[in-house]
């Protein structure tokens, strides 16, 4: 197993360093100019020269790299032109509430996913099968920033029961944390739900249909003891995977979900950094999310060793 946690933990190590090339290299080609962004427009020459050579834009682009990533190895991501504060400290402030965000969604979304797969499994053909099918194949075709906007505009501008910006962390004050947290919360969610409703599904309908599985309803087991005792296990094998996926896209979509809430998480900080050429705060921000989803698949791939012995062995 030590083995297999080294090899993945490699494999980590070397996306993150392609993803820090792409990113570095992607961040100079934006349009505009990174010295016309920190200084304006109305600079004279000899400001924009001493400016440009502060920022060590004057260096080959292989230095330029090697120094910003002896920099960040150091704590260091630069200081952001737009918030004029080190961009170490914007991470800081920004990351915690992406991340309430995205854990949340996942511990939410797994476990109703689990149990309504499951419920829709052992109910097949009937009733509740259908019509929890039914709301599964809704959920995954309905995009993200609709459900935000359905939402915000039913439940915070027409019945006004919850608020429609903000975000306020439970230790300040838990009441206001609930309301603000249940409209994000549930057009992250609606996807996820949907995804790993419908591979419970299907990866339960597979094991059940298994010989031991068939062989322990004939010895008189009770189908309880069936579905958790002996189905269970092996059909969370392929959710543990999507639990990875879900995780990303939940990331991802944290974007357009803060963006529309104006919640200052990481995703709000990303899109206006790059939309003001603050090159300093778009490489962490991006590096960062690379970083944090790297140490999800890792941990993931770790739990499906687990899970599955012949992972491990393979």
């Amino acid at each position: 197993m030590a083995q297999f946690i080294i090899k993945r933990l490699i494999q980590s190590v070397i996306v993150i360093f392609i993803v820090s090339i792409f990113t570095f290299l992607l961040t100079y080609l934006m349009p505009g100019d990174p010295v016309y962004a920190m200084l304006g427009g109305d600079i004279t020459q000899e400001q924009y020269d001493i400016a440009y050579k502060e920022m060590g834009l004057d260096k080959p682009i292989f230095i330029r790299y090697v120094n910003w990533c002896g920099n960040i190895l150091e704590g260091d991501f630069g200081k952001s032109y737009k918030y004029r504060m080190p961009v170490i400290d914007l991470i800081k402030e920004r990351l915690p509430i992406t991340m309430y965000f995205g854990v949340l969604s996942i511990i939410i979304s797994t476990t109703l996913g689990i149990i309504l797969g499951i419920l829709s499994a052992t109910k097949r053909g009937k009733l509740t099968d259908t019509i929890i099918t039914l709301l599964a194949n809704l959920g995954a075709v309905m995009p993200l920033f609709w459900l935000a906007v359905l939402g915000m505009s039913l439940f915070a501008m027409q019945l006004k029961w919850l608020p429609s910006y903000g975000f306020t962390f439970p230790t300040d004050n838990f009441v206001t944390s609930v309301k603000q947290t249940i409209l994000p919360l549930f057009a992250l969610s609606v996807g996820a739900i949907a995804g790993t409703t419908r591979q419970m599904r299907s990866s339960m309908l597979e094991v059940i249909r298994q010989d031991y599985i068939r062989t322990a309803r004939a010895k008189g087991v009770k189908e309880s003891k069936v579905i958790s005792g002996h189905a269970l296990k092996n059909a969370l094998i392929p959710i543990v995977t999507l639990t990875g996926m879900s995780f990303r896209n939940v990331v991802s979509g944290s974007t357009s979900v803060e963006i529309i809430f104006s919640i200052a998480g990481t995703g709000q900080l990303l899109v206006s950094s790059v939309l003001s050429k603050d090159v300093a705060t778009t490489q962490a921000c991006i590096l960062i999310v690379a970083v944090v989803v790297s140490i999800a698949n890792l941990i993931v791939d770790i739990s499906y060793g687990y899970i599955d012995p012949r992972i491990r062995i393979q």
